[in-house]
């Protein structure tokens, strides 16, 4: 038989105090002495009382549950797992829990599991938008919940969100590979429903357009959703005639589709290739990767100080900010065209 979980009557009892102070200790009410709090303290440590935030909040509204909720693309890919590490870093200062999901690009899951947090009453919510509109959260924010956008902007409501700046590092990948010759640049891409996708095309497309390369001629594949995916694809492009001299691949799973294809046809010393996003010991390759690098760990700690900052009152103006990229070369989008 187990033991009995210990109560705050059990603490005040062992305290030799009344049930509401050891009540206004836990929760961190003010006009406490150090002293009083010194022996509840020491009480609830000898018994090894938890408190149930979860439960106090059910009982008296507006009671934080010191949790948060995070909803990331998939915290198998290593850049929502930077994502999620720096909002747990920023959490644990804060004494606050966090619970992660993964939408896995799937808009169907987007609104189940934001009402999953909501059911557990967190306290703020960090989103990763993948649904065509996130309208559905206006009425949680109405009751209370702060929330913050990552890595996407949103739509259909009016929220602070923490971005790469997408649109001038695909553009930066395009001018990279045409100022080192290239002029046939195939694009391969991810589902362009989701909007960080959508921004790295038009960055990239746009580029090549100023460049004067037309651009109802560029290659662009997209809905490349993992490696196996973009390995596919990349092998079918370059098996067509006169088959482009450069790709750019706008994430970091296509990135490692392309790795592979162009290794099992013998051409990664011949295609050039730009990938957006780091790609693990992508720099130990020969030729190293050359990647548009994103900070995902900044993005996820701007992103949970504005939600704890939101959640302590901040009633300024939603904004959305902007996270540089940069351009790493490493060796493989500098190849030149071939002959």
């Amino acid at each position: 038989m187990s033991a009995r979980v210990p109560t705050m009557r059990d603490v005040a009892a062992r305290a030799g105090v009344g049930l509401k102070t050891v009540s206004r200790v836990i929760n961190g009410e003010p006009n406490v002495s150090p002293a009083m709090i010194a022996r509840v303290q020491q009480a609830a440590a000898e018994l090894d009382f938890r408190p149930d935030f979860y439960a106090s909040r059910l009982r008296r509204p507006g009671r934080r549950t010191h949790s948060l909720g995070l909803l990331v693309g998939s915290v198998a890919n290593p850049f929502w797992g930077a994502i999620a590490r720096a909002v747990e870093d920023v959490s644990a200062e804060h004494g606050t829990a966090v619970l992660i999901a993964s939408v896995d690009e799937d808009p169907g899951r987007e609104q189940p599991l934001v009402a999953e947090f909501v059911r557990r009453h967190v306290d703020g919510l960090v989103l990763t938008a993948v649904a065509e509109s996130q309208e559905y959260v206006a009425a949680e924010r109405g009751r209370g919940t702060q929330l913050v956008f990552v890595d996407r902007s949103p739509s259909g409501v009016d929220a602070d969100a923490v971005v790469s700046d997408n649109e001038a590092g695909a553009a930066a990948a395009a001018a990279h590979l045409v100022r080192h010759g290239h002029r046939r640049i195939a694009y391969f891409g991810d589902d362009p429903l989701i909007w960080t996708a959508r921004e790295r095309r038009r960055g990239f497309v746009e580029e090549l357009g100023r460049a004067g390369i037309p651009t109802a001629e560029v290659p662009v594949v997209e809905s490349l959703r993992d490696e196996d995916t973009a390995k596919r694809a990349i092998l079918e492009v370059l098996s067509q005639p006169d088959p482009p001299t450069a790709l750019f691949t706008s994430q970091n799973l296509v990135t490692i589709g392309a790795i592979r294809a162009l290794r099992e046809l013998g051409l990664h010393r011949e295609v050039a290739l730009v990938g957006f996003d780091h790609v693990a010991m992508g720099d130990l390759l020969e030729p190293g990767i050359t990647v548009v690098g994103q900070d995902p760990y900044r993005m996820g700690d701007v992103a949970a100080r504005l939600v704890f900052a939101r959640m302590a009152g901040d009633e300024s103006a939603y904004e959305r900010r902007v996270v540089p990229v940069r351009l790493i070369e490493r060796g493989s989008g500098e190849l030149p065209p071939r002959s």
